[in-house]
C-alpha cells in the first residue's frame, strides 16, 4: 500500500492514508450534495476543490496577517495543556484540518521542552469511525497512553463524540481532542473557547499539505488498507501549507505560562445548534454547521441555504465568509448567536431518485 504524497516534511508528520490519486473523480458541489442527502455517505465522494478568487485570497492573507498571534496563542496554550497532562505525548492529528495544528503543537513542544514528539495523521469519519488499521500501526509502535488526538477547531462536537465512541475499543487511550479553538465548549485541551478566525480554515488542500479529504469506499480501500486520500500535485504552485505554519510560528511565544484547570462553558455548541434548528425549523441537525471554521467549510464544499452572523460580530472575523457568500449568492442574516460568531446552514435538496 502506497501512502499518499504530501507537501509536508516527513519529519513533521507521517500521514497514514492510502494514495488513491487518479482513482476517484471529483463531483460538483451540487451533485455531491444531492447524493449525500439521498443517502450516499460523504466519505465515498470528493468535491471539486474550490479555486479562490483574487479577492478571496486577499481576505485569506488579511486573516493570516491579523489572526496569526491569536492562532499562535491558541496553539501554545493547547500544547501546554497537553504537556501538563502527558509530559511526553504522541500526537495523532485528525486529517485533514488537524494537520497544521498538530505540526505546530509538535514544533512548540519539541522546541520548548526538548522532547521528541512523534506525530501521525489518521482519518476519522462521522458515522464510520476511526481508521482501525492506522490505529493498529501506531499501537504496534507506541504506548497508547501517550496518545493525544489533535484537530483544528470544534464545530458542534460531532468528531469528539465519534472519538469517544471509537476509543471504547482501545483501553487506556484518552479520547479527548486538543484544538486551537473550542467554541463548542467540549474540551479542556484547547487554546480558547472563543470562536476566532484561524486562517487555515479559509482554504482547502493548499493549506493542508496538498491532500484531499479522506475517502472510505469498498472499491478503493481494501480491508487491510488505511483510509484513502488524493494528492493534488497540480496545485503545488499555489501551496501555502508552510506559509501558514511559518507565519503563525513567527509570532509564537515560548515563555512559561500558567495553565490552570479550564472552566468549561455551561452551554455547549450542540445546545445552540439544536436551538437554531428548532427556531428556524431546519429538518436535520447535520444541516447546522456553527462556527467560523465550519461555516467556511459549508461555503467551500456544500450547498448553503443561508449564513447567520452574530449580531455583535466584528466584520474582521467574517469578511472572508461574507465574500464567499456574495460569490455564491447565499443570503447572510444577523442572528443572536451566543457561542459562535457565525453559522452556516446547508440547503435541504431533493434527491436524484
Amino acid at each position: 500500500m502506497k501512502l499518499v504524497r504530501t507537501s509536508y516534511k516527513p519529519e513533521d508528520v507521517t500521514i497514514l492514508l492510502k494514495d488513491i490519486s487518479g482513482a476517484i473523480e471529483p463531483m460538483s458541489t451540487e451533485q455531491r450534495e444531492r447524493k449525500i442527502q439521498s443517502g450516499t455517505h460523504y466519505c465515498e465522494m470528493l468535491p471539486i476543490e474550490y479555486q479562490p478568487s483574487a479577492e478571496y485570497l486577499r481576505l485569506y492573507e488579511y486573516a493570516l496577517k491579523n489572526f496569526s498571534k491569536e492562532t499562535a496563542d491558541g496553539v501554545r496554550i493547547a500544547a501546554e495543556r497537553i504537556y501538563a497532562d502527558k509530559k511526553v505525548p504522541m500526537l495523532i492529528s485528525l486529517a485533514r484540518a488537524g494537520l497544521p495544528a498538530g505540526i505546530m503543537m509538535k514544533h512548540y513542544l519539541e522546541r520548548k521542552y526538548h522532547i521528541v514528539v512523534p506525530h501521525f495523521a489518521v482519518s476519522i469519519i462521522r458515522g464510520k469511525g476511526i481508521d482501525g488499521n492506522a490505529m493498529k500501526y501506531i499501537l504496534d509502535r507506541y504506548d497508547g497512553e501517550r496518545i493525544q488526538f489533535v484537530d483544528g477547531w470544534t464545530g458542534k462536537g460531532a468528531i469528539q463524540n465519534q472519538l469517544n465512541a471509537a476509543m471504547k475499543d482501545y483501553a487506556g487511550i484518552d479520547p479527548r481532542v486538543a484544538v486551537i479553538a473550542d467554541p463548542a465548549g467540549i474540551t479542556q485541551f484547547c487554546g480558547t473557547h472563543d470562536d476566532f478566525l484561524i486562517a487555515s480554515s479559509c482554504l482547502n488542500s493548499v493549506v493542508s499539505g496538498l491532500i484531499s479529504r479522506t475517502v472510505l469506499r469498498d472499491d478503493l480501500i481494501a480491508p487491510d488498507d488505511f483510509h484513502g486520500a488524493v494528492y493534488y500535485g497540480e496545485f503545488a504552485g499555489n501551496d501555502r501549507s508552510y506559509e501558514f505554519i511559518d507565519t503563525v510560528e513567527s509570532v509564537m511565544s515560548y515563555e512559561d505560562i500558567l495553565t490552570e484547570r479550564d472552566e468549561m462553558p455551561s452551554v455547549t455548541g450542540y445546545d445552540e445548534a439544536y436551538d437554531i434548528m428548532e427556531r428556524l425549523r431546519i429538518s436535520d441537525i447535520n444541516f447546522i454547521k456553527p462556527g467560523i471554521g465550519e461555516t467556511t467549510r459549508v461555503l467551500l464544499r456544500r450547498v448553503p441555504y443561508k449564513v447567520l452572523i452574530a449580531e455583535d460580530c466584528p466584520e474582521k472575523y467574517v469578511a472572508h465568509i461574507i465574500e464567499l457568500a456574495r460569490e455564491k449568492n447565499v443570503p447572510v442574516e444577523k442572528y443572536p448567536l451566543k457561542r459562535y460568531r457565525c453559522c452556516g446552514i446547508i440547503r435541504n435538496m431533493p434527491s436524484d431518485a
